[in-house]
């Protein structure tokens, strides 16, 4: 991936993260659906499949802080 992906890609991830905490779910589910969120975006504009999307995006090791 190049940098610009992996910038959109963490937005993503970042985005759903604080929608999910906004709604009061806990950090690990909150998580959860930012890699799942990030992965869709990656499948979407990559072509990766969905597999190959979530293991690169694990990869990244986004975490919220």
């Amino acid at each position: 991936m190049d940098d610009r992906t992996v910038k959109m890609v963490a937005n993503a991830y970042d985005e759903t993260v604080y929608e999910a905490m906004g709604q009061g779910r806990p950090m690990d589910v909150a998580h959860k659906e930012g890699v799942t969120a990030a992965a869709m975006f990656l499948a979407s504009v990559a072509g990766f499949e969905d597999a190959a999307a979530r293991a690169k995006v694990e990869a990244l090791g986004l975490n919220h802080h």
